[in-house]
């Protein structure tokens, strides 16, 4: 099982941007969909933004426009860049991967947190 650390969360203003990766432990070639997630206080965690091995992505409407998730299979990490946040945003976001768009296959890590203040 690839084992999986995010990184790159913080606190931003609303509008602000912020850039969290996703690292794996083993190659993440083979793997077909890399998703990240958010679990705000007291909610659900939802998925936020997942990408195939072709490269073919889909959002949550609620960030089209505003986030994008990349992966770079050399380094074997993903990415999300987070634009024009908004309080909403606000959650501690992991990633995970599946075969399918609908499988979470890895074991849920720490996750990184982002605050995002009005």
């Amino acid at each position: 099982q690839v084992q999986l650390v995010e990184s790159g969360g913080g606190l931003v203003q609303a509008g602000g941007s912020l850039s969290l990766s996703c690292a794996a432990s083993g190659t993440i070639r083979s793997i077909n969909v890399m998703g990240w997630y958010r679990q705000a206080p007291g909610k659900a965690r939802e998925y936020v933004a997942k990408i195939r091995s072709d490269g073919s992505t889909m959002y949550r409407d609620s960030v089209k426009g505003r986030f994008t998730i990349s992966r770079d299979n050399a380094k074997n990490t993903v990415y999300l860049q987070m634009n024009s946040l908004k309080p909403e945003d606000a959650a501690v976001y992991y990633c995970n991967y599946g075969s399918t768009l609908y499988e979470i296959a890895g074991s849920w890590g720490q996750g990184t947190q982002v605050t995002v203040s009005s």
